[in-house]
């Protein structure tokens, strides 16, 4: 029987120096440099590694199972973590962020705090991690030094998952690409210690250096199936909210592309200007919002051309993905991955990934709207489109999800061979050409 009348505690600026901040999993490579950047600050943090079905079988007994499926597993990750001995709980603090927006990831603190009350933690403080204002008496503060840490981890850490993935199917040495991603992780952050790394120019040196790194890794391409995953910002990257699916899919010999998170950050930033152009308000906003992404954008264009300049190919910048929703949705659809989630779908294709997984949460309505509800609209636009949306919830099995995606994946390679026989066909009758 829980206590109603309980007050849950507050993270205060004092639990710096005492707490260690537990941190749920959500994008490995991103949040591994989240990490080093808050002790760099003086925080004491884990990113969780807590793993297997057994972690929503934890939420489901303190999470209602018609809850968003993310909430359930960062729930049951946290409490498992508690529950597992490896803490000191009157020195140990949670983290969770918040959109702000109108999905319900905004909510997950008030449902993770009675979780929390429920499982008979109740002292455990939680800390919001938000740029929205919510959660403002937190003595957990995100600096204007720390925020620019924040984006130019996230810039980095976008670039590495971008030449990990198009490198990693064709290496010729296997793990040569994850000891340079981990090789490089390190490096930055420990510019980051030394408050490098983090200025307009220093990014745009190390964008050079690591895309030099990448190219010199000995690969051969091969055609494979090329395979885009998009969907809902919590199971579109988290290993355990999808199953291990980049694994799956690597498994199954394709080359994995994932849309960076920056484009989700840009995302939000790029809502906040149209609200104001569609229902009104302070104009201000508007040029605020377009700086931001102009500021952005133009680390996104160095990006590129680092890519570029090696032969690789580099991740569109969010603005060209934005024009990409033209005719297919309007800006007004800006619930949880919005418009966002069917401009992805449309770059992915538009770059070769024409084969998609569209990873959702059961029950997640802006997702069936924006992601499964416009496949056919974009079928219409693009016929070659081969796209499967994908449920993730605790009653869905790991064997129906992978035979589903198998499904589609056994459309993109028959489509593979044929586009292969007919360049064999097409070489061939241009070498008989050429010898008469």
């Amino acid at each position: 029987m829980t206590d109603s009348s309980h007050t849950p505690p507050k993270f205060t600026k004092e639990m710096k120096s005492t707490h260690k901040i537990l941190i749920p999993n959500m994008a490995p490579l991103h949040f591994s440099m989240l990490q080093h950047i808050l002790e760099d600050e003086g925080y004491q943090a884990e990113i969780l590694q807590d793993d297997g079905p057994q972690i929503a079988q934890e939420g489901l007994k303190y999470v209602h199972n018609d809850t968003c499926y993310p909430a359930l597993l960062v729930i049951g990750q946290f409490i498992t973590a508690l529950k597992s001995g490896r803490y000191d709980l009157d020195r140990t603090a949670l983290l969770i962020t918040q959109t702000g927006g109108g999905c319900r990831a905004s909510n997950y603190i008030y449902l993770l705090r009675k979780a929390l009350q429920k499982a008979g933690f109740g002292q455990i403080p939680v800390a919001s991690l938000n740029f929205s204002g919510l959660e403002a008496d937190s003595g957990f503060s995100i600096t204007i030094p720390m925020a620019k840490k924040l984006l130019a981890a996230i810039l980095y850490s976008d670039m590495l998952m971008c030449l990990k993935n198009q490198i990693s199917p064709y290496e010729q040495t296997s793990g040569m690409t994850e000891q340079l991603t981990q090789k490089w992780i390190q490096d930055l952050c420990s510019e980051f210690r030394q408050g490098k790394g983090i200025s307009h120019s220093a990014v745009k040196k190390n964008f050079d250096k690591i895309a030099a790194d990448f190219a010199s890794i000995p690969h051969t391409v091969v055609p494979k199936p090329k395979v885009g995953i998009v969907g809902e910002i919590y199971v579109k990257y988290s290993p355990l909210g999808n199953n291990h699916l980049e694994d799956f899919l690597a498994s199954e010999g394709c080359e994995v592309n994932v849309p960076g998170l920056m484009g989700f950050v840009q995302y939000c930033i790029s809502n906040m200007g149209e609200t104001i152009k569609l229902y009104g308000g302070n104009p201000f906003m508007v040029w605020l919002s377009d700086f931001a992404l102009h500021y952005l954008d133009s680390s996104e264009q160095h990006m590129a051309s680092s890519i570029r300049k090696y032969g690789l190919r580099p991740p569109t910048p969010f603005l060209e993905v934005k024009k990409m929703s033209a005719g297919l949705i309007g800006y007004g659809t800006k619930m949880g991955e919005g418009w966002l989630l069917t401009a992805e779908m449309a770059e992915l294709i538009v770059s070769g990934f024409e084969n998609i997984v569209c990873t959702q949460p059961f029950g997640c309505l802006p997702n069936h709207i924006s992601g499964k509800g416009m496949i056919n609209k974009l079928r219409a636009f693009y016929p070659h489109a081969n796209i499967t949306p994908i449920d993730y919830d605790p009653s869905a099995t790991r064997v129906n999800q992978e035979n589903r995606i198998k499904l589609m994946l056994a459309v993109a390679k028959e489509r593979l061979q044929a586009s292969n026989d007919t360049n064999t066909l097409q070489s061939t009758h241009a070498t008989a050409f050429a010898t008469k």
